[in-house]
């Protein structure tokens, strides 16, 4: 597929939105969050309750995107070196030889991260940010695109690490994947009830829409989308404002305002646009600040949570016309 124009993104996004549909029922807001982070370059937690599809959203990404894809089910005896790789004493040629791990990837799915120690989450922070590893004095290049897919439970607590503030700022969103409605969950059933088998991606015929070169270049067509000074000052307020809101301790930090600048850019190429709306910022503001925003008590007794405090900062901040 030839792309030359931000707008031909919106064909990419519906032919991977119509290969999706094969597998995938009742999730398209966060899926299409997920190509959004695909084209930006971000990485993804994905939050939800045990069987709500987070996984096999992961894997059909993976499948739609001709590129190498790693899964790690982390737990709690999960050590740094099993992610990341170790040096291998090679007998014949008398040298130490790196043995790579499953870091060395291009689509990382982190299953359950929450569930390893802080060790080992740390040793992601480095790959996240700068898209490489340093091994006994050795500096790795992930190759790119270079994507996590992380999920974790919001329900048990038990046997869990929660995410540090400094590893959780290198997540572009926090998607929740909350329950399907009644009619999704009807087609699910009907699915099943027909042979479907979420273990077996094969028999459903997904078909790859793009390559990691493709990836690479959809990324550059997003820079080419055009963003108004008023859109800028309106990202740059919204974060002020969480700065300076009654019911946050820590607001947003200048990283979440690029990153609701870039996401934002990706979300209009896919609308077909080559301009970024206010309603682009909206759309992913949410996913963006959730998760980096830190309530004080008072605020949590009042009964709020990140959304809502995110709902107040855009009532406050006057929309560019």
């Amino acid at each position: 597929m030839t792309m030359t124009q931000p707008s031909a993104l919106q064909t990419l996004y519906q032919r991977l939105r119509q290969e999706a549909d094969k597998v995938i029922v009742g999730l398209a807001e966060p899926f299409e969050l997920l190509v959004v982070a695909l084209l930006t370059g971000g990485h993804v937690l994905l939050e939800g309750v045990p069987g709500t599809a987070k996984t096999l959203m992961a894997k059909t990404l993976a499948r739609l995107v001709q590129t190498t894809f790693t899964r790690i089910q982390f737990t709690p005896d999960l050590m740094p070196s099993d992610i990341l790789g170790t040096s291998v004493f090679d007998i014949t040629s008398g040298k130490f030889y790196l043995k790579r791990g499953p870091l060395f990837t291009n689509l990382l799915l982190a299953d359950e991260i929450n569930r390893a120690p802080a060790k080992t989450q740390s040793a992601l922070l480095e790959a996240m940010e700068e898209r490489q590893i340093n091994l006994e004095g050795e500096r790795y290049v992930l190759a790119p695109p270079f994507m996590v897919v992380a999920t974790q439970n919001p329900i048990e607590y038990e046997g869990t690490y929660p995410l540090p503030e400094a590893q959780l700022d290198r997540f572009l969103f926090k998607i929740l994947v909350t329950y399907s409605g009644p009619e999704a969950e009807i087609e699910i059933l009907r699915r099943y009830h027909q042979g479907f088998d979420a273990h077996d991606l094969d028999a459903a015929g997904l078909q790859p829409v793009l390559t990691a070169e493709g990836v690479v270049q959809a990324r550059a067509l997003v820079q080419q989308v055009i963003v108004e000074d008023g859109i800028l000052n309106y990202i740059a307020a919204i974060a002020g404002a969480s700065r300076h809101s009654p019911d946050l301790l820590l607001g947003a930090s200048p990283r979440a305002s690029t990153h609701i600048l870039l996401s934002a850019k990706a979300y209009a190429a896919i609308q077909g646009r080559d301009y970024v709306a206010p309603d682009d910022v909206k759309a992913v503001v949410f996913p963006v600040l959730r998760h980096r925003l830190l309530l004080k008590p008072e605020a949590e007794i009042e009964g709020l949570d990140a959304d809502a405090v995110v709902h107040r900062l855009l009532r406050q901040v006057e929309v560019p016309r």
